[in-house]
């Protein structure tokens, strides 16, 4: 059997532990005297040995031993570690994620495992010294020195080739019932060790189910097969279990057939109501749900045609267009993942870089459970770690500084996401010193970024000063900040991702950046707007209300056309004088409707022509040609095979 079709399993797996490992050296760092963190680093790096040793990892398993030598010795002796040790520890997890992902690519050589000697001196240092009997304490002999770790066996652990049976006992048969651990990885490579660990204690004669289902995924871990040995049961069961990770095995006497085949084995063996599912699976699903979607409006569009004069077609469309809404709607529930699952990397981010700039800081992550759809997810990780490291080196200040100004000298980073309406916020705040305006208006001034008679910068101003490429507050570059780019690529990142950046910041009491999100990208319910001959998508997610032009006050808003709404001032963006098309364009319609925009604080009224329809729409990437202008995030297929461009909220408002 080829384990390698595991890798990717292997990989999604360890990476959990990993993050796991991160975690609890962060949590044991804060709490010393806590036995539980160790405990738990010791437990995931043991199942990474196992499945590294499962998969024929041999430099992971056997990296993944010596350290889990050492977090035995700590666990037992019961000490708080010092900062040599956890900073050995937070090495090794790094050597070892990086050793991960060196085997899964094929290239396990290449992996630096020069850690191990640092390693071996602190697991000879933190062995715990045996309790002396009342005999040796009266003579006071020496204890002798422990020898350093052993490195592991890997030609016990590592998948080798089936042994040489060993001389079978003439006539003993002996059946074998295995049970996996339901919450084992890697089942279907447990299954095949098992049945190579006893082909070296005998002859096997028959395995139900057949070998080829343990590559399955249905394979719950449970199958039974026929030992013609002379091993006792107990080294029958003692080779089966030196595997890992198996909950039962059941040896029995007999050759009857129908006891061959594993039988229920209660809650414990049955199937879980979890699977992991191919992402390329699922981006190739909701492909072909896009490609659906765009047919059930061209069929929406046929079957008004014939409105009255065939019933059956619009029955038929009706029927057509509820279940493509149910799978469409399912399979982006089944995209929908935690933030957890990019957060979890963070707090060891945040902590890296408070000691490299020798700050103190608490880091506290909230919202965990809401979901993203993963494609926003995976490209959201480059904007957070940006904005997180300015806010550690910009705004949280040295411990003699927040004393000075009567602070904690411990500062607070927040991470927190938060669900609005259909769309999510993701704030990234601290309590530090904030951004002081004065001093980025004038250096903004000194670029030529602003104009030398702008007296103040508003929230919004400030943003775009911040974001412009190469601009830095910061005196020197260093290896965390310097070069101006951290918001820039956040703002870059979050706009083709259909959303948003605002900020807010008071001098001496902090800064937060907030990121708002569509749940997902691949499919979005819109407005559809006419301006002139071209129809325009806006996702509705940005669309607060409408109301019609000419029936609200009129006014202006830094020389420019607005509109007075509920005692609050909206500016006005006209699209047909934004994108040029009066010319050859009929005339606009004497009433024309205002789209009201709205992004967290920031608000914009958008004037079109008129307004056709809500529909969802499929969103195509767009790559504007040179000289566009910044308003477009996408384009669709219209019903009737027409592209229509989908208009970017935050380039409007």
């Amino acid at each position: 059997m080829d384990l390698s079709q595991y890798a990717e399993l292997f990989l999604a797996e360890s990476r959990e532990h990993l993050s796991a490992c991160n975690q609890l050296l962060l949590e044991w760092e804060r709490h010393p005297a806590s036995p539980e963190p160790v405990g738990g680093l010791f437990r995931a790096v043991h199942t990474i040995k196992g499945m590294a040793a499962t998969m024929g990892y041999g430099r992971i398993a056997d990296l993944s031993h010596r350290l889990e030598n050492l977090l035995d010795h700590l666990r037992r002796g019961g000490t708080a570690p010092t900062d040599e040790i956890i900073q050995l520890l937070f090495r090794a997890t790094d050597a070892l994620e990086k050793a991960v992902g060196l085997a899964v690519a094929g290239r396990e050589r290449e992996a630096d495992l020069a850690i191990l000697t640092d390693i071996d001196r602190l697991t000879l240092q933190t062995k715990p010294t045996p309790q002396p009997s009342a005999l040796a304490r009266h003579f006071a002999e020496p204890v002798e020195p422990a020898e350093p770790a052993e490195p592991l066996d890997l030609q016990r652990l590592r998948a080798a080739p089936a042994a040489p049976a060993a001389p079978a006992a003439s006539g003993a048969s002996r059946l074998v019932h295995v049970l996996i651990r339901p919450e084992a990885p890697l089942k279907g490579g447990r299954a095949t060790l098992v049945i190579r660990k006893m082909q070296s204690l005998g002859t096997i004669h028959r395995i139900q189910p057949a070998a080829a289902a343990f590559e399955s995924d249905d394979f719950d871990g449970r199958f039974a097969f026929e030992l013609e040995t002379g091993a006792a049961a107990a080294d029958i069961e003692t080779a089966v279990r030196s595997v890992g990770d198996v909950e039962r095995v059941t040896i029995g006497g007999g050759t009857d057939e129908s006891q061959l085949a594993p039988g229920e084995t209660g809650s414990a063996g049955g199937r879980g109501r979890h699977i992991r599912v191919d992402l390329r699976r699922l981006d190739t699903l909701m492909d072909l749900i896009g490609e659906l979607v765009t047919e059930r409006g061209r069929l929406n569009e046929l079957a008004a045609r014939w409105v009255g004069q065939d019933p059956e077609i619009d029955e038929v469309a009706i029927h057509i267009s509820r279940l493509s809404a149910d799978l469409q709607n399912e399979i982006i529930q089944a995209r929908m993942t935690p933030v957890w699952q990019v957060f979890d990397r963070f707090p060891r981010l945040v902590r890296d870089v408070a000691r490299q700039l020798d700050k103190q800081v608490e880091f506290r992550v909230e919202g965990k459970e809401i979901e993203l759809d993963r494609q926003i997810l995976d490209e959201l990780g480059d904007p957070l770690v940006h904005l997180l490291r300015n806010a550690v080196d910009h705004g949280i200040e040295a411990p003699a500084e927040r004393k000075r100004r009567k602070k904690s000298p411990e500062g607070e980073i927040v991470l927190a996401a938060v669900r609005e309406r259909s769309s999510v916020a993701i704030s990234i705040s601290d309590d530090g010193r904030g951004i002081d305006r004065v001093q980025i208006l004038e250096k903004a001034k000194r670029e030529g970024v602003v104009g030398p008679h702008v007296e103040s910068l508003s929230d919004d101003q400030l943003l775009r000063v911040l974001a412009r490429p190469g601009f830095s507050t910061a005196e020197a570059v260093t290896n965390v900040s310097g070069r101006g780019v951290g918001i820039d690529v956040a703002m870059t990142r979050i706009r083709a991702l259909g959303g948003s950046i605002e900020i807010r910041t008071e001098p001496g009491k902090g800064t937060a950046f907030v990121l708002r999100l569509p749940v997902t990208l691949a499919i979005v319910r819109a407005l559809i707007a006419a301006v002139g001959h071209e129809r325009y998508a806006l996702p509705l997610t940005y669309v607060a209300e409408t109301v019609e032009f000419g029936t609200t006050p009129l006014t202006t808003m830094e020389g420019k056309d607005a509109i007075v709404l509920r005692d609050r001032v909206v500016p006005l963006v006209d699209l047909r004088k934004l994108l040029g098309t009066n010319g050859g364009a009929p005339a606009p319609p004497p009433r024309r409707p205002v789209i009201v925009l709205e992004m967290g604080e920031r608000r914009a009224g958008i004037v079109v022509d008129g307004m056709l329809s809500q529909q969802e729409i499929v969103v195509k990437g767009f790559d504007a040609p040179q000289g566009t202008l910044p308003v477009f995030s996408g384009a669709t297929i219209m019903g009737d095979g027409v592209p229509a461009l989908i208009l970017d909220a935050a380039g409007l408002v």
